[in-house]
C-alpha cells in the first residue's frame, strides 16, 4: 500500500479527514494548553492575593524578649549576625521564598526630658533602636548619622523622624536627658542623648519601618497621665552603651515572604516548612508569623478550583472523544459502499482495517503534534515548570486513541447486518439492555462512593471524580433514549387522526432516526455547559449572601462606643437615606437573675438591633436579610425581650432551664452595665453582623430603657443606606470618629484606654473582596471554557446527528416533492422531525448539568470561594431561559445544517435504485 495511494484517498475524502484532524488538534490543544493557562492564573492569583496583604502578615518574626545583657560586649553586632544564621537554619522551601529581611534591636523605654520638652507638651518616653538598612531606607534632611562625627556629641547619639522632631520642637543639636524610672517614679541610670540629625523615610510604607513601635510617629498615650512613646535611631555604640548600663534590650529578626517567589506547586512545601519552624524554634526565641493563614486559605480555594476545573475538563474532553467517534463513524458510513466493494473483490477484514489505519496515521498524529505545539505557545506561569509531564502523556494517549478511532469504526462497520437501520425499536436488544443497565448501575455506584468517601487526597487527579459526571451524563442520555420513542408514538397516533401529512410524517420519521450516539454526546456537552452555569450562579449568590451577612446595608460603621447624636450626624451626610444603630458585645456571660447569679449556660456573642430600622436600612440598600417576626415585636427592659439564638446556645439554655419561650424564667445578660432579661423566641443558624463560625450568639431587639437609666446604651456601630447615591467612606469615618471621641470625653466616661479609629466597610467593597479572591481568574477561565466549549461542541454533535440521517431525509424529500409537497411543508416536516431530538438532548443535558452540582456539592468545597458561607446550588430562572434559548438556537442550527447539506447533495440525484438511507 503506497503512500501516494493513501494520500489520494485522503484527498478524495478531505472533508472527513479535516474534521478528524480539527477534533484531534483541539483535543491536543486543550490537554496541553489548559494546564499551562490554569497554572499561570493560579500562580498570578496567589501572588496578587499575598501582595495585597499588609507586610506584617507576610513576615516570619523571631524575637528575643527584652532583658539585661550582663557581661556581653558588642551586643548589637553579636545579635545582628543571627540574621544570616537564622535564615540558614530555615527549611529550604521557606528560605527560598524569603525576600527582604531586617534586624532590629530596641532598649526598654526611658523617660525623656529636655529644654524643648515643656510640661504643656506632655510626658515622653524614648526607646533607642539600631537596625539594618537604615541609610538605604531613609534620607537625612538635617545633621548627620550617629557615629559619623569626629567626636561623639554624647554617649548616645540619635536621629529622629522629621515629623516627630518638628512636633516636639527638636532639631539637630538638641541635647536631652534619658533615664529609667523605678516603681516610685524616681529616675536612675540616666544618660545624655544628643539629637544629631533628622531623617525622612524614602518609602514610609517600606518593610524597614514596620517594626513596632514605629520610629516614624509618636505613639499616643494609652490613658490620661500616660506618656507619649517615641523611638530614636542610634548606632551600635549608643545601643551598647545602654546595654552595658544594665538596660533591658530586646532583639528581632524579621523575614518577609516575597510573593514573586511563590508558585502553587511549592505551596504545600512552604506550609510544611512554616510548621517546621515552630517545632524547631531556637531556645530562648519567640516565633510570630501569620503568613500560613492566607496561604492555607488560598490552598483550600485552589484545591476547590482545581476540582471544578477537573470536572469541566473531563466533560469537555469526553465530548471531544465522542465527537471523534462520531466523525469516524460518519466517514465510514459515507464510504460503506467502498468497503463492501473491497470485500466483494476478495479483500479481508484486515485489509480494510489496515487501509483505515494507514489513512488515519497520515492525518491524526500530525494534527496532534500541531495541537501540542500550539498549546505550548499559550502563556504559562513564568515561575512554573511549563507544560506538565502528565499533560504530555495525556496528549500522546489522546493521539493514539484518535488514530485508532477510524480503523475501529471500519471494523465495527463491517459487522453490521442488513435490513433497515433507522428504526429505534429494531436496534439493540438484550446486548443493548445489558450495556445500558451496566452503565446506569456504574453511574449510581460511582456517585454513591464519591459522596461517601469524598475526594482522594494528594495532587493527582481523582479518577472517581473524573468519571462520575461523565457516567451520569451518559446514563441520563441512555435513559432518555429509552423513553424517547414513547411520547413520539403517542404524538404520531394523534397526528394520524389530524388533517395534513406534515405532523404525521414528521413524528413517524423522528421515531425511526437512529440518534443514540449523537444524542449521548449532545447530552454530555450540554450537561458540561449547564454545570458551569449553575455552579457560577451559585458561587455568585453565595458571595452576595456572604457580603450581606457581613454588611447588611450599603455601609457599616463599627467602632468602640459612639455618642447618641452620632446617628443624626451620619444621617445628615449627603446621600445617606437611613441610619440604624447596632450594639455588639462578644463573650457575654449568661445570668440566672437580675442579681447576677451564674446561669450555667456559658458565654455568647450578643447583638442588639432595632428591628424596624434594621429592615428599613436593608430595604433601602436593596438587600433582603430576613428579620424574624419574633424580633419585630420589640420590647423593654421591664419584660423578657424576645431573642433569636443559635441552636447551640438554645440547647445550653434548655439544659440550664432558662429563657423558656413563655418567659416564666428568663435568662439575663449584661449589656454595658444593664441586666436585660430575655426569652427564646426563635433559633437561627446565622444572622447578619454575627461573625462567621460563631456557634453561640444571642440577638435582641433594642430595649426601651427609661430616660433616667444609669447606663444608657451606646451603639458600637451603625448601618447606613444610601440608595443609588455613592457612599463616601472617608466622610463616614470622620463623622464616626468625632462621635466616638465625644463619647470618650463626655460625662463621667473620660480617660481610659484610647480606642482604635472606627472602621467603615461598604457592601460593594466587601463583595469585591470576596469576588476578587486569588483563584477567581482560574474560576472564570474554567467556567468560560466549559460553557463555551460545551455549547459549541453540543451544536457540533447535533450537526452529526443531522448529517447521520441526511441522505435518508433527502430521499424522502425527493419522493414527497414529486407527490406535490411544497417547500413550506417540507420545512415544517423538517422542524417536526428534528424538534424531538433537539428538545430531548438539550433538556436532558440541562437537567443533568443542574443536578450534578446538587449531587457533588458536599465534595466540591464551594464555600472556599465565598469566605466560608455555604453555597446553595439551584436552577435559576435565568438559566431556564438560557436553556430554552439554546434549544431554539440548536433547532435553528440543525435546520441550517440540513438546508446546506441538501444544496450540496442535489436532491434530484439521491433517488437511485438500491441507495441506502
Amino acid at each position: 500500500m503506497s503512500v501516494l495511494a493513501v494520500l489520494r484517498r485522503v484527498r478524495a475524502y478531505g472533508g472527513h479527514f479535516l474534521l478528524l484532524a480539527v477534533l484531534t488538534l483541539v483535543t491536543a490543544l486543550l490537554v496541553t494548553g489548559m494546564p499551562r493557562v490554569a497554572d499561570r492564573l493560579s500562580g498570578q492569583g496567589l501572588r496578587e492575593q499575598l501582595a495585597d496583604l499588609p507586610g506584617l502578615r507576610r513576615d516570619v518574626l523571631y524575637q528575643r524578649p527584652a532583658e539585661p545583657q550582663f557581661g556581653t560586649s558588642r551586643v548589637a553586632a553579636t545579635h545582628r549576625a543571627n540574621l544570616d544564621s537564622l535564615l540558614a537554619g530555615m527549611p529550604a522551601p521557606v528560605r527560598e521564598v524569603v525576600g527582604e529581611r531586617w534586624y532590629v534591636a530596641d532598649t526598654e523605654f526611658g523617660r525623656l526630658t529636655g529644654p524643648e520638652l515643656t510640661a504643656d507638651k506632655g510626658l515622653f518616653d524614648l526607646s533607642l533602636r539600631t537596625m539594618t538598612g537604615l541609610r538605604e531606607s531613609a534620607t537625612l534632611v538635617d545633621g548627620r548619622w550617629p557615629g559619623e562625627g569626629a567626636d561623639r556629641a554624647a554617649p548616645v547619639e540619635t536621629v529622629l523622624a522629621e515629623p516627630v522632631a518638628r512636633q516636639l520642637g527638636l532639631r539637630a543639636g538638641s541635647r536631652l536627658r534619658l533615664a529609667l524610672l523605678d516603681s516610685d517614679g524616681r529616675e536612675f541610670s540616666a544618660t545624655t542623648v544628643a539629637v544629631v540629625g533628622l531623617f525622612r523615610p524614602v518609602d514610609a510604607g517600606g518593610g524597614a519601618w514596620d517594626a513596632l513601635p514605629s520610629a516614624l510617629r509618636l505613639t499616643p498615650p494609652v490613658g490620661d497621665g500616660e506618656p507619649f512613646q517615641m523611638v530614636g535611631l542610634t548606632d551600635d555604640a549608643g545601643f551598647d552603651d545602654r546595654a552595658a548600663a544594665g538596660w533591658a534590650v530586646g532583639f528581632g529578626w524579621r523575614y518577609r515572604v516575597d510573593p514573586g517567589r511563590l508558585t502553587p506547586g511549592r505551596l504545600d512545601a512552604v506550609l510544611d516548612g512554616i510548621a517546621q519552624l515552630d517545632r524547631e524554634r531556637p531556645a530562648g526565641l519567640l516565633l510570630a508569623q501569620g503568613v500560613d493563614i492566607p496561604l492555607r486559605q488560598y490552598a483550600d480555594s485552589l484545591a476547590a478550583a482545581r476540582t471544578l476545573l477537573t470536572i469541566i475538563a473531563a466533560g469537555v474532553l469526553a465530548t471531544l472523544a465522542g465527537l471523534t467517534v462520531l466523525a469516524a463513524r460518519l466517514a465510514v458510513r459515507r464510504r460503506r459502499d467502498e468497503y463492501l466493494l473491497l470485500r466483494a473483490r476478495g479483500g479481508s477484514t484486515t485489509t480494510v482495517v489496515r487501509r483505515g489505519l494507514a489513512e488515519s496515521l497520515l492525518v491524526v498524529p500530525v494534527a496532534a503534534v500541531a495541537g501540542w505545539l500550539l498549546g505550548g505557545l499559550l502563556p504559562a506561569d513564568p515561575l512554573g515548570a511549563g507544560t506538565p509531564d502528565a499533560a504530555s502523556r495525556l496528549t500522546v494517549a489522546a493521539a493514539v486513541l484518535a488514530t485508532l478511532a477510524l480503523p475501529v469504526a471500519v471494523l465495527t462497520g463491517q459487522r453490521g447486518g442488513g435490513g433497515r437501520r433507522d428504526l429505534l425499536r429494531a436496534r439493540g436488544g438484550a446486548s443493548r439492555l445489558t450495556v445500558e443497565v451496566t452503565v446506569v448501575g456504574l453511574a449510581a455506584l460511582a456517585a454513591f462512593l464519591l459522596r461517601r468517601r469524598g475526594l482522594a487526597l494528594g495532587d493527582e487527579v481523582d479518577p472517581l471524580l473524573v468519571s462520575v459526571p461523565v457516567l451520569l451524563a451518559v446514563a441520563a442520555a441512555l435513559l432518555a433514549l429509552r423513553a424517547y420513542p414513547w411520547p413520539l408514538r403517542l404524538f404520531s397516533r394523534l397526528a394520524a387522526r389530524a388533517r395534513g401529512a406534515v405532523a404525521f410524517l414528521g413524528t413517524a420519521r423522528a421515531g425511526r432516526v437512529g440518534v443514540a450516539a449523537p444524542l449521548v454526546v449532545v447530552v454530555l456537552a450540554i450537561a458540561t455547559a449547564a454545570f458551569c452555569g449553575v455552579v457560577a450562579v451559585g458561587i455568585e449568590d453565595g458571595r452576595d449572601r456572604a457580603a450581606t451577612r457581613t454588611v447588611p446595608a450599603d455601609a457599616l460603621v463599627s467602632g468602640d462606643r459612639f455618642a447618641p447624636d452620632t446617628a443624626t450626624e451620619l444621617a445628615g451626610l449627603p446621600g445617606i437615606r437611613a441610619v440604624t444603630p447596632v450594639l455588639a458585645t462578644p463573650g457575654q456571660r449568661l445570668y440566672a437573675d437580675s442579681e447576677g447569679s451564674p446561669g450555667g449556660a456559658g458565654e455568647a456573642y450578643v447583638l442588639l438591633v432595632e428591628p424596624a430600622g434594621f429592615a428599613e436600612v436593608a430595604r433601602r440598600s436593596g438587600l433582603d436579610p430576613a428579620v424574624p417576626a419574633a424580633l419585630r415585636a420589640g420590647g423593654d427592659a421591664a419584660t423578657a425581650l424576645p431573642a433569636l439564638v443559635s441552636p447551640d446556645f438554645a440547647a445550653a439554655l434548655a439544659d440550664a432551664e432558662l429563657a423558656d419561650g413563655a418567659g416564666r424564667r428568663p435568662g439575663w445578660v449584661d449589656v454595658q452595665g444593664n441586666r436585660l432579661p430575655f426569652r427564646i423566641a426563635g433559633t437561627a443558624e446565622e444572622f447578619p453582623l454575627i461573625p462567621g463560625g460563631t456557634g453561640r450568639f444571642l440577638v435582641l431587639p433594642w430595649p426601651g430603657l427609661p430616660a433616667n437609666a444609669p447606663h444608657p446604651l451606646a451603639p458600637t456601630g451603625f448601618l447606613l443606606a444610601a440608595g443609588d447615591a455613592t457612599v463616601d467612606p472617608a466622610a463616614l469615618g470622620r463623622v464616626a470618629e468625632e462621635g466616638q471621641t465625644r463619647y470618650q470625653t463626655s460625662g463621667a466616661v473620660t480617660g481610659g484606654k484610647r480606642p482604635l479609629p472606627p472602621q467603615v466597610t461598604t457592601w460593594a467593597a466587601e463583595r469585591e473582596r470576596l469576588g476578587g479572591s486569588g483563584v477567581n481568574g482560574l474560576l472564570v477561565f474554567g467556567f468560560a471554557t466549559g460553557a463555551a466549549g460545551g455549547g459549541v461542541l453540543g451544536l457540533l454533535a447535533l450537526a452529526f446527528a443531522v448529517l447521520a440521517g441526511a441522505r435518508g431525509r433527502a430521499q424522502v424529500l425527493s419522493r414527497l416533492r414529486t407527490m406535490g409537497l411544497s417547500r413550506r411543508q417540507w420545512r415544517g416536516l423538517l422542524l417536526v422531525e428534528l424538534a424531538p431530538l433537539v428538545v430531548v438532548s438539550v433538556l436532558t443535558g440541562a437537567v443533568v448539568g443542574a443536578l450534578l452540582p446538587l449531587l457533588l456539592n458536599p465534595v466540591l468545597g464551594l464555600s472556599a470561594f465565598t469566605g466560608g458561607a455555604p453555597v446553595t446550588v439551584r436552577f435559576e430562572p435565568g438559566l431556564v431561559a438560557g436553556v430554552l434559548g439554546l434549544a431554539l438556537l440548536a433547532l435553528a442550527f440543525a435546520v441550517a445544517v440540513e438546508a446546506v447539506n441538501n444544496r450540496r447533495m442535489r436532491l434530484g440525484e439521491v433517488l437511485r435504485l438500491g441507495e441506502e438511507s
